[in-house]
């Protein structure tokens, strides 16, 4: 019964001290597609991926009815750093749906446009407003509509203390008229927040402050989608010494002050998922290093295998460059790049259970293979060419002055002349299931069968490839298919042999691979790509430092003369791939068991 009261009250003063429309919300899920073209479309980094921000603690003065409840100590406003845009998880503050939904293409617009973050907050704030209605003259009268519904809920200026009253005035009149304020007047309290405007002090994560000493995105099999996507603050912090982890001497003031040390591992496979609820009621999480069995099992299950065991080098590996999107420079021979060969491949026939399929695609793909032709209108030829003949004595009897030209037709071979290497993932995360019986490397290799069966059908050159990563010295290039070995069951062998490991470093793998595929006399040079998933590896290799090393090994790939294109099953390829490889440079199969079935008829459809 009490706990009954209890929530009763709670959900009573906390709606009423806190008016908001959730019924009217708008979330990033809904509009994050959209985010991320307009932003683009409007003049932002393409670079930049879009995420949910931060919950940050404004220190506005709260109500009377808001210090009851505990309420409106955080709010979650936008920002954007070197690697990301970060929009409110949801935005529930007007009781038109329409105006929350505008609030957030405003805010993408702002973001757009957003620099100089060296003047102060309600400068740039108001400056980056100016442009946006310079530039986009269509959203004047969206913008007029949020001003006049953000001062609604904004604190009347009259029943402020003397400083907070001339802040409030200040913001007010920079809204209404932007650029009429020069300067924020001090005050005792920051004041409330600006939802039209971007973050004043955005929070600086671990990863950009550099003080993390480990990667943030490491490659798993599986992969489990967290229902809420809210991010919250974190702080770097050292291991409490003391086993007690709950333990304080009771002071009455520091209720509301105290937070609750409690240690969660790291989970791994083996072990069960921490509950997530004790998070969700956290504003602020600290993170600490303890240096135990968790790190040292991770580290076990990376290391490389035994060279009696692992696949045969060829080689003592080819030096790479790779490009450095912060410092703006490539850095010499800064990879290394392992072409191997499988140890104990046998030579094997084509599966069973793909048969079938492949001589249907076989039969498909047989109207492709070069043809032989007629031109007719030849000076010379193997045979005459009755109609110009016919024409030609014609115009003789007729009395027409007629040439004796172009009487004879020939044969010529209409040669496809292309060359094609598809470059395989095979990095840990294609060990996850895409089904109850398969793996997405089942699916690759499936894929790859299917792919080397159709071209061995028109005859096209075509190489075959695979690769993983562990730091920049370690990037392994399987050699499944070279241009000019012919596809047989020792390739067969090869293929059935691939196996998931470690991390995508794809800059190198693309830039060893184009440097082979340029080597290839024809006219048409296609560079296939097949993941599942971003650059990633160790040693900084993550975010968005990958991401800007392979666009630029794709940019040389194109100034050789070849023709980049990715095939990818990330559901979220289309965040980020169209800064990769351009608007039709990519392709996302939506269902990953179709992959190998679609991949030859693409193929089909670009060498068209």
């Amino acid at each position: 019964m009490e706990e009954h009261i209890g929530a009763l009250w709670h959900k009573l003063i906390t709606g009423a001290a806190d008016k908001r429309y959730p019924h009217e919300a708008v979330t990033l899920e809904q509009i994050s597609k959209t985010a991320g073209i307009l932003f683009r479309a409007w003049g932002g980094d393409s670079g930049l991926a879009v995420k949910s921000a931060t919950v940050t603690q404004h220190g506005a003065k709260r109500s009377l009815l808001q210090r009851i409840a505990g309420s409106n100590l955080t709010t979650e406003l936008t920002w954007l750093n070197g690697e990301t845009l970060h929009l409110p998880a949801m935005i529930d503050l007007f009781p038109q749906r329409k105006l929350n939904r505008d609030l957030y293409l405003w805010l993408i617009a702002l973001s757009a446009t957003y620099s100089d973050p060296a003047q102060p907050w309600i400068q740039r704030n108001q400056r980056a407003t100016l442009d946006v209605l310079a530039r986009f003259p269509g959203l004047a009268s969206r913008y007029r509509r949020l001003v006049e519904a953000v001062l609604s809920l904004r604190p009347l200026p009259e029943r402020l203390t003397q400083g907070e009253r001339e802040q409030e005035t200040a913001i007010r009149a920079a809204l209404q008229n932007p650029g009429s304020v020069e300067r924020l007047p001090p005050a005792r309290r920051a004041p409330q927040p600006v939802y039209l405007w971007l973050h004043p002090n955005p929070p600086v994560s671990a990863a950009a402050s550099g003080s993390s000493a480990e990667p943030q995105n490491h490659e798993s099999g599986d992969s489990k989608k967290n229902e809420n996507d809210r991010r919250y603050q974190a702080e770097r912090v050292e291991m409490p010494k003391g086993k007690d982890s709950f333990m304080m001497s009771f002071r009455a003031e520091s209720i509301f002050s105290w937070a609750e040390y409690i240690k969660v591992n790291r989970p791994t496979e083996e072990d069960e998922a921490p509950d997530e609820k004790a998070a969700e009621d956290m504003d602020r999480m600290s993170v600490a290093q303890d240096g135990k069995t968790s790190a040292s099992r991770l580290k076990f299950d990376l290391d490389l295998p035994s060279a009696a065991s692992d696949d045969c080098p060829l080689g003592e590996g080819i030096l790479l460059p790779e490009w450095h999107y912060k410092k703006q420079l490539m850095q010499p021979a800064h990879c290394r790049v392992q072409p191997m060969l499988a140890r104990n491949a046998e030579a094997l026939p084509l599966p069973a259970h793909l048969s079938a399929t492949a001589r249907r695609l076989r039969s498909q793909f047989a109207a492709l293979t070069p043809s032989k032709v007629w031109i007719k209108g030849q000076f010379d030829g193997s045979e005459l060419d009755l109609d110009a003949c016919v024409q030609f004595s014609a115009d003789r009897i007729s009395g027409t002055q007629a040439r004796e030209q172009g009487l004879y037709k020939a044969h010529h071979y209409r040669d496809r002349d292309l060359a094609c290497l598809l470059l395989a993932d095979l990095s840990l995360s294609t060990d996850a299931y895409v089904s109850d019986h398969a793996r997405v490397i089942d699916v690759i290799r499936d894929t790859l069968f299917l792919f080397s069966e159709a071209l061995s059908a028109t005859g096209d050159r075509f190489a075959l490839y695979g690769f993983s990563s562990l730091k920049r010295e370690n990037i392994r290039f399987h050699v499944l298919k070279e241009f000019e070995r012919k596809y047989n069951d020792e390739v067969r062998g090869r293929i059935a042999a691939i196996k998931p490991g470690f991390y995508t470093r794809m800059g190198a793998a693309i830039r060893h691979a184009s440097q082979l595929l340029s080597k290839q006399p024809a006219t048409q040079r296609l560079l296939l790509l097949l993941t599942d998933g971003k650059p990633n590896d160790l040693d900084q290799y993550e975010g968005r430092y990958g991401v800007e090393d392979t666009r630029v090994a794709i940019h040389e790939a194109r100034q050789l003369g070849l023709r980049p294109f990715c095939v990818t099953i990330d559901e979220k390829g289309s965040s980020y791939l169209p800064h990769l490889f351009g608007i039709n440079g990519y392709v996302v199969i939506r269902k990953p068991s179709e992959l190998p079935r679609e991949l030859p008829l693409l193929y089909a459809q670009l060498t068209r």
